[in-house]
């Protein structure tokens, strides 16, 4: 039996090759858009799952909850607090803290390497107990040991083999970082997978770290994480009360503005961008689930094109069914048959699927980072989505045609007797449209207002310029300081350099330092602010506005604070001038404020500006900021990397443009835009295909109708608005039940930055016309081959 409805399926898909064709061109675009939506989410998702213990381990994580103002979120945490955990809580068995940092690192020949390395990295120091926390595999060395003494440091297998040629010489051997000190390599681990928030490279030791904040619970680095794993049986949960308790314990200024911290799971790390990660990119869930509406959106609309065309195309096959039925056929073997060939097209359209999403994973790669790999067949769990796919759209696809064609009457069938409205399938064709022209026009609506709105984050002044600005990184030891103002001033005598600042960060930054503060009085106010160093160029350099008072003196001695607008607001001063010569306590030293600088974003747009205070202190500068002339940037700053290199022979030159940074901030959204458009485009395509065939067999169904129009006197303009004016309806209620839909899901992707664009009607109208303009243009190509045929052959067998 299955043999003969193999051979029946064949043959009838070769019959009708047109219809054919249609089918799996649709299901297969539709079904590799489902593939490899798909396998990026299972790639998202895998994410810190290779640990034993993944489900015990926490990220402890801070937050600031401020009286009529938006929370404040930070990854880091103040350096004391992971020994006070250790010491205070009884239900974790291990605590480790661990800190970002970058430098340069050296490797000399003479310690194995074939010929001297000297790069610059990011560095992290770890306390011992993070690798027995995560379980590392180890070629070499032991995890509560490595790190274990001053000056060691762990390397990743691959990092070892760039360093030393091969990891087993880097045992025993030194490197140098940032020109200070060597240390001493005591383990390899083999290299984390791609799909790690842990991008460790090199690994020192804790108490190799120096930091002066090493005691102070007031100041909050982003690079300085704390990791815990729970006892078994302890849930976290339990811990609530005891943290509370530790928070009073350790923050004795009970003032509603402190720092709160909570447990965030491992598995969380990389799909919540309130706090960020080490790897610098974060998967919020809520874009992912709605790339997975996406995904069934595409499924749905192939699918729907695939119920269509059966459905139309049932009326051609009656008097194959009565034929069958006469000849001894039951109802359920008629529906077997249906269902195979449905099978049938559904499997070639896969393995079409198949080739399209291995041409595709080369560009979506590149799209999302380039150090991400997606692969078709690279986990079994793909083998099982694709078994599930034949068989969920075999039978979504194919059920309703093999149900409608088996119940036809053998007598009426023969007589050529069924029409549409027989078989019940004119109303069930209107619904399906209007549902794939409402998906159609969501995502039309969804894709516009993505665009307008990184369109707005592009161009939306920050308040301050952020063009032709370079940033160059600094060393930091003692010895390159004393060269500082020597290297600033043989930029300066560079042409095409207008102006230099030292200072820490740009204006808006990932990077953010936070610390309690008191104005006026000896008493802490209730909200941190965000640290700025710079020097006396730096409003200049970056076209800062001052509002009140003077700038920051020349000096790289602390004089006196900037403070910006917000700060002022949260401290209920209504004139910046009133704040002029106020007392500042901020990290040990009084000073008074100088002047007000006007608001600037200080970091993306998805955060309210933070309360800011700019000051100088010359230990602090990381950066030397430098505004270009527009012409010759390219020759000015390889003039600018010849003085480094000869100012600072000993460390690497890097440098970055301002507005390439600003862009970095919003990759995930600005792929999410990508998708959005590449699959809109997808589901317009289907729309298209689909409707062509359906007014293929409408039209090639109203032949002799059209035909006696014609003979009656009706014009190809008549007959083609006569075929347009259906569908056409039926897109403006597609779009009428869309709108609505459209506007909940566009608001609360809006929500997520503090900035946002103003909802217009505008993305609603285009989407309505870009829907009927689809229509008109299918309809009419279709309508007019129908118009223009020959009446006599239509009407010869009447």
């Amino acid at each position: 039996m299955f043999k003969l409805n193999l051979k029946i399926a064949l043959r009838n898909l070769w019959k009708y090759k047109g219809y054919t064709a249609i089918n799996i061109l649709g299901l297969s675009i539709g079904l590799a858009s489902c593939i490899l939506i798909f396998i990026f989410i299972r790639y998202q998702l895998s994410y810190d799952k290779d640990y034993t213990n993944g489900n015990r381990i926490y990220r402890v994580v801070s937050s600031w909850k401020y009286v009529g103002a938006s929370d404040f979120f930070s990854q880091g945490v103040p350096r004391p607090l992971a020994p006070a955990m250790r010491n205070d809580f009884s239900q974790l068995e291990k605590v480790a803290a661990i800190q970002q940092s970058e430098g340069i690192i050296k490797v000399h020949p003479r310690a194995g390497a074939a010929a001297e390395i000297k790069v610059s990295e990011d560095v992290y120091y770890a306390e011992p107990s993070f690798f027995e926390i995560f379980d590392y595999q180890w070629l070499y060395g032991k995890p509560n040991s490595a790190l274990s003494e001053p000056n060691t440091v762990v390397l990743s297998e691959k990092t070892a083999n760039t360093y030393f040629g091969d990891w087993r010489k880097a045992l025993g051997n030194s490197i140098n970082f940032d020109n200070k000190r060597n240390f001493k390599v005591t383990g390899i681990f083999r290299d984390n997978p791609k799909n790690s928030s842990f991008p460790l490279k090199i690994v020192f030791s804790y108490a190799s770290y120096d930091d002066r904040n090493s005691k102070s619970w007031g100041a909050v680095s982003s690079g300085s994480e704390c990791y815990v794993l729970l006892k078994k049986g302890v849930t976290v949960d339990q811990l609530n009360a005891p943290l509370e308790s530790f928070i009073k314990k350790y923050y004795v200024d009970k003032a509603p503005g402190k720092e709160g911290h909570s447990f965030q799971p491992l598995n969380d790390i990389h799909h919540n961008a309130d706090y960020g990660n080490f790897e610098g990119s974060t998967t919020p869930y809520k874009q992912l689930i709605g790339l997975g509406v996406i995904g069934l959106f595409l499924l749905f609309t192939a699918c729907i094109n695939f119920v269509n065309l059966a459905t139309a195309q049932a009326i051609s096959r009656s008097k194959e069914v009565g034929v069958r039925k006469v000849m001894g056929s039951k109802r359920a073997q008629l529906i077997w048959q249906f269902l195979s060939e449905t099978s049938m097209i559904t499997l070639l359209a896969l393995l079409l699927a198949c080739v399209l999403t291995e041409l595709a994973i080369p560009a979506m790669e590149s799209l999302l980072n380039e150090n991400s790999t997606f692969s078709l067949f690279g986990h079994p769990i793909i083998f099982v989505f694709l078994l599930a796919m034949l068989v969920l759209v075999s039978f979504l696809a194919g059920l309703y045609p093999a149900m409608v064609m088996s119940g036809f009457s053998p007598v009426l069938a023969i007589k050529n007797k069924v029409s549409a409205a027989g078989v019940g399938g004119v109303g069930l064709r209107k619904t399906l449209v209007v549902v794939q022209f409402v998906i159609t026009a969501i995502l039309i609506v969804s894709t516009l207002v993505v665009i307008q709105q990184m369109s707005y984050i592009r161009n939306k002044s920050l308040g301050f310029n952020t063009e032709a600005i370079a940033m160059v990184s600094l060393p930091t030891d003692s010895l390159s300081q004393l060269k500082y103002n020597s290297f600033k001033e043989a930029i300066l005598d560079e042409t095409g350099v207008e102006r230099v600042s030292f200072c820490n960060e740009a204006p808006s930054s990932l990077s953010s330092r936070e610390m309690n503060f008191a104005y006026n009085s000896s008493k802490d106010a209730d909200f941190q602010v965000n640290l700025k160093f710079a020097d006396d160029e730096y409003f200049k350099t970056f076209g800062l506005k001052l509002i009140a008072g003077t700038p920051l003196p020349k000096s790289d001695t602390l004089k006196g604070f900037l403070v910006n607008e917000t700060l002022l607001k949260k401290l209920n001063v209504v004139h910046p001038s009133e704040a002029l010569g106020k007392i500042i306590r901020l990290n040990g030293h009084k000073k008074p404020i100088l002047g007000v600088v006007k608001d600037f974003n200080n970091t993306t747009l998805r955060e309210a500006i933070s309360p800011i205070v700019i000051f100088s202190s010359k230990n602090n500068y990381r950066r030397l900021a430098i505004k270009l002339e527009a012409k010759e940037m390219a020759a000015t700053m390889k003039a600018v990397e010849k003085i480094f290199n000869h100012t600072f022979p000993n460390d690497i030159y890097r440098s970055r443009f301002i507005d390439d940074q600003l862009k970095n901030y919003y990759h995930t959204e600005q792929v999410m835009g990508v998708l959005f458009k590449v699959f809109s485009g997808v589901v317009i395509f289907i729309s298209f295909i689909g409707l062509f065939g359906l007014i293929s067999f409408v039209a090639a169904q109203r032949t002799k109708e059209i035909a006696i129009r014609k003979v009656l006197g009706a014009s190809h303009l008549e007959l083609i608005k006569m075929l347009n004016s259906t569908f056409l309806w039926l897109v403006l209620i597609a779009n009428m039940v869309a709108w609505p839909i459209a506007y909940v899901f566009i608001s609360k992707w809006l929500s997520n930055f503090e900035y946002r664009i103003s909802l217009s009607a505008w993305p609603f109208a285009i989407a309505m016309f870009i829907s009927m303009l689809i229509t008109l243009l299918t309809v009419t190509l279709r309508s007019y081959k129908a118009a223009n045929a020959n009446t006599i052959d239509a009407l010869k067998y009447e």
